[in-house]
């Protein structure tokens, strides 16, 4: 081969190594791509965990505890709706709508709430976390601790059900979480600390907070009735009551112990009703001008103006009254015993004897110190169960 006709093989091939190049190039970047050989996952759960662990990885330790506590317990909590009829000035019927909260507390579909959210309620319904509605029946309820028990009937499915905590083990100071429907807006979370312990918090005449755990966690109307919560996601109170000079949280939030609530959802599950402590008395606090008037050796105390028949302080020993007197414009009967303490506890009045006796069960024998006369005894009285629960 000639060195001319060498040179124009050696140019072709320069040219075809060139043109292989750029179209290799082109190819590369704007022409199929063979696929990389990766492990196949199914695409809903590497989204899933591609996504919260991408969320989750710039959270504080506490947003973490946060989302963690919300995401398994916001499906349990429940927004009530209640439908009742009250009477306007003509006694004409007027149908009158309420809401609150709620959690879910047994798979079978047992949900506690708060006493005063179904009370007179005609009908109750019940939305929970993931949106599913189920009417609800009433079941019982403790009104002088203003706990309730509903269910629904979630026909073959297995409801989220909250595990409930010690709230005996309960310290100022430590993390709390509220979830509840505040003003209708459902499942929101509210946090805060558990700022004070061991108050007692009058709720209405005839019921009571006994232990409260008072919060600062933002509690508005609606929350009541929804789960308070530790950091481990574990019920430790119902939300039930604020102290507000303006009618929206001001900071200062109430929640019935759970322990109080176990008891009581206990009772009703098992034996459908509550099983409350019964002294067996009528009385009459005698504070102030009365006690002067009747020339009692105390200044305080609940007079006994009658014993129930056969009832356990009857059966103990005390005394009822036996001498009809006016009291200002009301009839007392008078000449009975004095009650000034149980176990060590003062009573100065009902509300007194009802928070002593609510720490009791039937069966328990309590000591009540007395004055009969102007002499002071103890007897020992073996508490029974009231009756009509």
């Amino acid at each position: 081969m000639s060195v001319g006709k060498r040179a124009n093989v050696v140019r072709l091939a320069i040219v075809a190594v060139v043109l292989i190049s750029a179209a290799y190039w082109a190819g590369g970047r704007w022409g199929q791509r063979q696929p990389r050989k990766v492990e196949a996952l199914p695409i809903a759960t590497t989204a899933g965990l591609t996504n919260v662990s991408a969320r989750d990885a710039g959270l504080t330790d506490d947003e973490s505890i946060n989302v963690r506590v919300y995401r398994a317990v916001a499906p349990a909590v429940a927004n009530i709706l209640t439908k009742a009829t009250e009477y306007d000035f003509f006694m004409d019927p007027v149908p009158v709508e309420g809401a609150g909260s709620g959690f879910v507390v047994d798979p079978r579909g047992y949900i506690l709430t708060n006493f005063h959210v179904v009370q007179d309620a005609q009908s109750i319904e019940v939305v929970l976390g993931d949106q599913s509605h189920y009417a609800a029946k009433f079941i019982g309820a403790d009104q002088r601790n203003d706990v309730a028990l509903i269910k629904v009937e979630p026909k073959g499915k297995a409801l989220v059900a909250l595990e409930l905590g010690d709230s005996s083990k309960l310290q100022v100071g430590q993390k709390v979480l509220a979830i509840g429907n505040p003003f209708g807006f459902q499942s929101t979370l509210t946090t805060g600390v558990v700022s004070a312990l061991g108050r007692t918090v009058q709720t209405s005449q005839s019921t009571f907070i006994d232990e409260a755990i008072q919060t600062d966690a933002a509690i508005n109307r609606g929350n009541s009735g929804g789960p308070l919560l530790n950091s481990h996601g574990e019920v430790i109170g119902i939300n039930s009551a604020i102290y507000t000079p303006s009618g929206t949280t001001a900071g200062i939030g109430f929640a019935i112990p759970i322990n109080t609530a176990k008891r009581i959802e206990h009772d009703l599950i098992t034996e459908g009703r509550v099983r409350e402590a019964f002294l067996g008395v009528q009385t009459l606090s005698v504070g102030g001008w009365l006690s002067q008037a009747l020339d009692l050796p105390v200044q305080e105390g609940l007079l006994v103006e009658a014993v129930t028949r056969g009832g356990p302080a009857a059966q103990a020993g005390l005394h009822g009254g036996n001498q009809q007197a006016l009291a200002g414009m009301q009839q007392i009967t008078i000449g009975g015993d004095v009650i000034v303490a149980i176990d060590g506890q003062p009573i100065a009045n009902q509300s007194d004897m009802n928070l002593v006796l609510n720490r009791h069960r039937p069966g328990d024998t309590v000591k009540v110190a007395l004055y009969r006369g102007g002499k002071k005894m103890e007897l020992p009285v073996k508490l029974g169960e009231r009756s009509g629960n």
